[in-house]
């Protein structure tokens, strides 16, 4: 994706597209740490109380200072400037907290209760490096160094496409041979949690030519077009009848649920198309398009996190595709995942019950319980 200037209140979850170099130091000066009062460590006594007059209130924020006289001290708050002269604070605990004289029950060793200029941060340091993902505390030292706007990949503008005569709006009463449509829903709030934009389109007939004049108007206005449905052996494969003379290729993957799969351009645009049942919707998105999604980021980790965890039941996959089970890993009882509902990809309770992918690689054909497995995270 391009790279955009943008305000730091919209960079949450991007990735930065240059390295940012700190155009001043942090703390851009030595200030207190404690509410108290600025001294010269010399002017206490070591083995009893000091009695000190107060010259000067330095509230955060003040800009004009007045040096700390010998003999003297000045009442600060914490955040705020050290007065030339002072090279420590004695904290108010350890004060009577007086304000024209103060009495001081410990000593302090110079430094103390100071903040460094630059301590933090030195102006010119390399303090993100591109590649990072923006995080509220990432943000908050771009705020901090006084960057308004940062260089990012921009998100992504997805077309999610669900075609199907079948389909009603939910909300709507259903006839006989009809369903509610999901895939849209399901796919554009991945599309939303995977950092994107989603634009939503429902509810386009199995028609060719309504097909393409569905798309027209967003063509030139969407990045990538993500359908689902369309594309199997079936009579009345829109997607795979309306992209037929562009730039996009069908196929079948090794992989259950989500065989059958398409992707190429149409009109310039990215297209990834995939199967109907919602199952294989979500599986084949989480395998295929977030990844590409992320890429297209800057992300240098597109895929979700995985681990090893031991099935507790048994399955069987068939032989010669990598098949994806809804499973519920549950860390807090041993690295265990347990087996949600069967292969079918019609079952979406399942996948709603589920919070990872068990793996089960193409050349096994049967696992017993107790077996080790990859799980990928959805969440």
């Amino acid at each position: 994706m391009p790279v955009l200037q943008l305000p730091l209140e919209e960079c949450l979850g991007l990735v930065l597209a240059a390295d940012v170099i700190a155009p001043l130091a942090l703390p851009p000066f030595d200030n207190s740490a404690m509410d108290g009062y600025a001294v010269r460590a010399a002017d206490l006594n070591r083995d009893e109380t000091s009695r000190l007059v107060v010259t000067d209130d330095i509230p955060a924020g003040r800009t004009e200072l007045n040096p700390l006289a010998p003999g003297t001290a000045q009442r600060i708050m914490t955040g705020a400037p050290i007065p030339p002269g002072a090279d420590a604070v004695v904290q108010v605990e350890w004060t009577d907290g007086g304000t024209e004289t103060v009495t001081i029950n410990r000593p302090v060793e110079p430094g103390q209760n100071i903040r460094i200029g630059g301590d933090d941060v030195r102006k010119g340091d390399a303090v993100l490096a591109a590649g990072t993902v923006l995080r509220p505390s990432t943000l908050g030292l771009a705020s901090a160094l006084g960057l308004p706007e940062l260089p990012v990949r921009r998100r992504p503008r997805v077309l999610v496409l669900s075609t199907g005569s079948e389909l009603v709006e939910p909300g709507r009463p259903l006839e006989l041979g009809q369903i509610y449509e999901s895939n849209g829903m399901m796919l554009a709030s991945s599309v939303r949690d995977a950092g994107c934009v989603a634009v939503q389109l429902r509810f386009v007939p199995d028609d060719v030519e309504a097909f393409h004049q569905a798309l027209k108007p967003y063509l030139g206005a969407v990045d990538v077009i993500v359908t689902s449905g369309g594309v199997s052996a079936g009579a009345y494969e829109v997607v795979k009848d309306a992209f037929e003379d562009h730039d996009v290729q069908f196929t079948k993957v090794a992989m259950q649920p989500g065989g059958p799969q398409g992707s190429g351009r149409y009109e310039g645009v990215p297209v990834l198309s995939l199967p109907g049942n919602p199952v294989s919707a979500q599986v084949s998105f989480e395998v295929f398009v977030r990844p590409a999604l992320m890429a297209s980021m800057g992300h240098a980790q597109t895929e979700r996190r995985s681990a090893r965890a031991r099935i507790t039941s048994a399955l069987t996959s068939p032989a010669g595709k990598t098949q994806f089970r809804r499973g519920l890993h549950d860390p807090s009882s041993g690295e265990v995942v347990t087996p949600v509902g069967g292969p079918g990809s019609h079952l979406l309770s399942a996948l709603a019950l589920s919070n990872c992918l068990i793996e089960v690689p193409e050349d096994v054909t049967e696992l017993p319980a107790g077996a080790e497995v990859t799980v990928r995270y959805l969440q």
